[in-house]
């Protein structure tokens, strides 16, 4: 039985839960698994079969299990939880680490506190709903708090949104991370970080571009299409910045299911590059990325872009303010759901190509000193260790560092 002492190993072996198999979430979900492989931890990811997570994951180590979920509430619930009863059963994790609403439904309804759990919202559910929805996921998430070891949140705004609904939890925060080396201006053969030539070289290697001017100003907002992230905030803007900045391209790299309601929308200087493992490319390519969210944890997508030395404009929203360099504040961050003031600042940094370098190197040092996966993971880990009662190795103390 799950309440019965297990006998004492010595390799840890952690569970991630995760539905979300695309996007920030399945991101995070498979920095952590393989930083926490490179650690000597078992780590066993179940999630969907569908989706990218899965082959991420298996490629970096971990090992899978198909845990068939969707992300909408309904009968279903009962028959998810009970096939994440059975995954634990047989994984027999000494941590499961739930993310985002639907795994910490699962989890916490299956376990009722026989493992430690550690819930990792991911931007609150309560956040997405309104009026009784969101009464009934407030009162769902104070409930389930008895039987969550840790509520490990990405930024402080998160933290706060969780006590301010009224949930009484032991709390972690832990900042997300950007994989340093898949996220960089890369030197050229002379070693120089030249932006400019490693802006026109992955414009041209792209070939959603090709029919686009080469010095065309160019706009990148990667994300679910769906309503969190705000696209339609976005293109009710993108007039107002065309008829400032004649030329100017948008590209919004990600699918979802707002994928037809933003197609009807779009002017002609809009286009969709659908779901991408290499959006990499597209934020070296960019002259600024945007990201114009209605809630968040703390948004993935912009550091990245910091990281590839791009400026970014994103929503004052959970975790926004945490992750953008000290001063940006009064350049970057607009309110959400304000098409001028997005049309105004996007418009503000594609008019002047001096501020957009000065921000997007500031931006670049910011991410690489505060926000490197690797101090991200192994600080996760510690915490594992802490609700274990375990000491760290000496690998992963010396990358928390």
């Amino acid at each position: 039985m799950l309440s019965q002492r297990r006998e004492r190993r010595d390799r840890l072996t952690v569970l991630h839960l995760a539905q979300p198999v695309e996007g920030g979430v399945a991101g995070v979900v498979t920095d952590l698994a393989g930083a926490q492989v490179r650690e000597g931890v078992r780590v066993v990811v179940a999630c969907p079969p569908e989706g990218g997570l899965s082959r991420r994951v298996a490629a970096a180590g971990a090992e899978l299990e198909h845990w068939a979920a969707g992300r909408e509430l309904g009968p279903q619930v009962a028959a998810e939880t009970q096939r994440a009863y059975q995954l634990v059963r047989r994984v027999r994790p000494d941590v499961v680490h739930a993310h985002s609403a639907k795994a910490g439904l699962a989890a916490r309804l299956a376990l009722r506190g026989r493992v430690p759990t550690v819930y990792q919202p991911h931007a609150w559910s309560f956040e997405a709903v309104e009026g009784a929805t969101a009464g009934l996921a407030r009162a769902w998430e104070r409930w389930a708090a008895r039987w969550t070891d840790r509520v490990l949140c990405v930024s402080e705004a998160e933290r706060r949104a969780g006590e301010q609904a009224g949930i009484d939890a032991a709390w972690t925060v832990v900042p997300n991370g950007v994989d340093l080396s898949s996220f960089a201006v890369q030197a050229d053969s002379s070693g120089n970080e030249d932006g400019a030539a490693q802006r026109a070289a992955a414009r041209a290697a792209l070939p959603a571009l090709r029919a686009v001017p080469a010095d065309a100003p160019l706009v990148v907002c990667v994300g679910r299409l769906c309503q969190q992230k705000g696209q339609q905030t976005l293109l009710k803007a993108w007039p107002r910045i065309t008829a400032h900045v004649p030329g100017a391209r948008l590209v919004l790299v990600g699918d979802g299911p707002d994928r037809r309601l933003l197609g009807e929308k779009a002017p002609d200087q809009v286009l969709f590059a659908g779901a991408s493992d290499q959006v990499g490319h597209w934020y070296t390519a960019a002259d600024l990325a945007v990201l114009p969210s209605r809630w968040e944890g703390m948004a993935l997508t912009p550091l990245e872009a910091m990281a590839c030395g791009r400026p970014v404009i994103v929503t004052d929203v959970g975790g926004a303010r945490e992750c953008l360099p000290p001063g940006q504040e009064d350049v970057c961050l607009v309110p959400p759901e304000d098409p001028e003031s997005l049309a105004a600042a996007i418009t503000r940094l594609l008019r002047d190509a001096d501020m957009r370098a000065y921000l997007g190197e500031a931006a670049r040092k910011h991410v690489r000193a505060d926000f490197d996966v690797r101090q991200t993971a192994a600080s996760v880990l510690r915490l594992y260790r802490e609700l274990l009662g375990t000491p760290a190795s000496a690998s992963s103390e010396q990358a928390g560092r």
